[in-house]
C-alpha cells in the first residue's frame, strides 16, 4: 500500500524529531523520513502515517512509545573492526602513547563508543586491548557504550551476533573472543562482555561531559556515523562537548565522511595512513595545591534510624523557591568568583574556572565541590578526591557532596571505597536518586542482581515524584523525566519489569 503524506506534515515532524531526538532530516532527506514513519507506524498502532504523526506531534508519549519511534529512526549498520584503518592508527599509534605514558604510574584508560549501535564497536575495542595489554588486570579501564535506541542497547548487551557482523574480520577473532552458541549464533566471552558498560544517552538533550552519566575525562572518544545526522548548529554544540569530555591530549575519532577543517577548528587534526583524527590541545592546566582552609567545628553527624528512612515516604511537592528581591540594581550587582567559577566550568574553561576558586579566600564546601568536579573533568582523580575530601570535612551532612566523593571513587576503580560513599549518601538522604541507581550498577557488576533490582526499583520510584522539569540533585542538568528514561531502559536491560 503506497501511503503520500504531506510536505507540510513532514517539515512539521522533522523539526519534532530534531527537537525530540537531535536528529536532522533537511528537505533533501524527507523522503527517508517518509520511509522510516511508515515503518514506524504499524509498530505505534496507526495504519495511516499521516495520523502516526499527527498523534505523535500532539500526545504525551510514553517510554515504550519513544524507544519505537527512535528505533526506527536510528537503525544503524555496523560490524566488528569496521573502518580498519582507524583501529589499525589506534593499534600502532594512540593506544601505545597512552598505554606507555601511563604504566607504572595512575594505569587507567577511559574510552567512550558514543553512538554505539548493536555494540560491536565497543567490543572490537576491548577486543584490542585485551590484545594489547598483558596485564590488563593491573589497569583501572573503562569502556562506556552509549546510543539513543534501547532496542539496539539490549541486543548489544547480550553479546551475541550472527555471521554477517564479522565481514572482512580476521579468523582469530571469532576463535580467540566468542563461541558458537547452540543456535549457530557466536557468543562474545565475559572477559570481553564485562569491559563494556552499555547505558543509555541522547546526545541531543543529555548533560556531556558529567560525572552523573560517566562522559568526563575520556582519553578517546569514538563518534562515527552519528554527526552527520545533527544539523549545523547541533553538529557543532556536540563537537564543543565531545573537547571538553576528553583530557588533554584525548583523541577524537569520527567517520571519514564526517572530517571538517571547520567543525575540528579546535582539535589539532592528525593525518596518517589515510585516515584523520583529531586531538584535543595537550597542554595541561598548572597543578592546584589545596588551599589553606580556616578550622571548623563540624557538628557531630546524628544517629539515625534506616528505619526511620522509608524509600517509600512521601516526597513534598516540588515547590519553587520563591524569587529573592533585588537589593540593588543590576548594572552594581557583582558576581562572587564561585558563580563566576561555575559559569566557567559549564563552557568547560576548566582551567579559568579553577583559577577563581584558587586563591585560597573562597574555600567552602560548594567551592571545594566545584574544584573536585573541575579535576576529574580533566582526568586528575587523585586530586579530585583530595578536593572531595576537603568539601566533606567542610560538611558532613551533605548527601551531594558524599555522592560526589563516590563517583571519583568509582572512577578511580575503588568498587569497596564508592559503594561505602553511596551508602553514606543514603544515609543523609535515603531519597537521593542517583545514589541509588549507582549503588545499582555497582551492585549487578558485584554480581549482586538482587540487590541491584531493588536499588533501581527504589529510584524508579522516587524519580517518578518529581515534575518532569525538575532537575535532579546531583545531576548537573540532568531532569527526572530524562532520567526516569534511563532507568527504565537499565530495568529492561537487567530483564527487570
Amino acid at each position: 500500500m503506497t501511503h503520500t503524506i504531506n510536505d507540510h506534515l513532514l517539515s512539521q515532524f522533522s523539526e519534532f524529531v530534531t527537537a525530540r531526538f537531535g536528529l536532522h532530516f533537511p528537505r533533501k532527506r524527507w523522503r527517508d523520513l517518509a520511509r522510516k514513519i511508515v515503518a514506524a507506524a504499524p509498530q505505534l498502532g496507526y495504519d495511516d502515517p499521516s495520523a502516526c504523526i499527527r498523534w505523535l506531534l500532539s500526545a504525551q508519549l510514553t517510554k515504550g512509545e519513544l524507544d519505537t519511534l527512535a528505533g526506527c529512526l536510528t537503525i544503524g549498520e555496523t560490524y566488528f573492526f569496521r573502518e580498519r584503518k582507524s583501529f589499525d592508527l589506534l593499534e600502532t599509534r594512540i593506544l601505545p602513547e597512552l598505554i606507555g605514558a601511563r604504566r607504572g604510574k595512575e594505569q587507567r584508560l577511559r574510552i567512550w563508543s558514543a553512538g554505539c549501535s548493536t555494540g560491536e564497536e565497543a567490543y572490537s575495542i576491548a577486543i584490542l586491548l585485551r590484545r594489547m595489554i598483558a596485564d590488563l588486570s593491573a589497569w583501572n579501564v573503562t569502556i562506556l557504550a552509549t546510543d539513543l535506541n534501547s532496542s539496539a542497547l539490549l541486543k548489544a548487551g547480550t553479546g551475541e551476533y550472527g555471521d554477517w557482523s564479522f565481514r572482512g574480520v580476521p579468523g582469530w577473532v571469532k576463535e580467540q573472543y566468542f563461541t558458537r552458541s547452540d543456535n549457530g549464533r557466536y557468543q562474545v566471552t565475559d572477559a570481553v562482555r564485562k569491559m563494556v558498560s552499555f547505558s543509555q544517552l541522547n546526545l541531543a538533550e543529555d548533560p556531556f561531559p558529567s560525572l552523573a552519566t560517566n562522559t568526563n575525562a575520556m582519553d578517546i572518544i569514538f563518534c562515527r556515523n552519528v554527526l552527520m545526522y545533527f544539523e549545523a548548529e547541533r553538529m557543532a554544540q556536540a563537537v564543543e562537548q565531545f573537547r571538553h569530555c576528553l583530557v588533554p591530549g584525548g583523541w577524537l575519532v569520527v567517520s571519514p565522511c564526517e572530517t571538517s577543517h571547520t567543525l575540528f577548528r579546535r582539535f589539532e587534526t592528525v593525518s596518517s595512513q589515510d585516515v584523520v583524527m583529531y586531538r584535543k590541545e595537550r597542554h595541561g592546566m598548572p597543578a592546584m595545591p589545596l588551599p589553606p582552609c580556616p578550622a571548623v567545628e563540624l557538628p557531630a553527624v546524628p544517629r539515625i534510624s534506616r528505619e526511620a528512612l522509608p524509600v517509600a515516604a512521601p516526597k513534598p511537592p516540588y515547590a519553587p523557591p520563591p524569587p529573592v528581591p533585588e537589593a540593588v540594581p543590576k548594572s552594581t550587582e557583582r558576581t562572587s568568583p564561585y558563580d563566576e567559577a561555575l559559569a566557567l566550568y559549564r563552557q568547560g574553561l576548566y582551567a579559568e574556572a579553577a583559577e577563581r576558586l584558587s586563591g585560597g579566600a573562597a574555600c567552602g564546601a560548594r567551592e571545594l565541590g566545584l574544584l573536585a568536579r573541575i579535576c576529574a573533568n580533566r582526568g586528575e582523580f587523585a586530586q579530585a578526591l583530595a578536593w572531595a575530601e576537603k568539601a566533606v570535612a567542610q560538611n558532613k551532612l551533605d548527601p551531594e557532596l558524599r555522592y560526589l566523593q563516590a563517583v571519583i571513587f568509582q572512577e578511580q576503580g575503588e568498587t569497596e571505597a564508592a559503594v561505602a560513599a553511596l551508602k553514606k549518601t543514603l544515609y543523609l538522604d535515603q531519597r537521593f536518586v542517583l545514589a541509588h541507581f549507582a549503588l545499582a550498577n555497582l551492585s549487578r557488576q558485584r554480581g549482586k542482581e538482587k540487590e541491584a533490582a531493588r536499588h533501581l526499583e527504589n529510584a524508579a520510584a522516587l524519580v517518578a515524584e518529581y515534575g518532569d522539569d525538575d532537575l535532579l540533585p546531583g545531576s548537573e542538568g540532568l531532569s527526572a523525566r530524562r532520567f526516569g528514561e534511563i532507568i527504565a531502559a537499565s530495568r529492561g536491560s537487567a530483564g527487570t519489569p
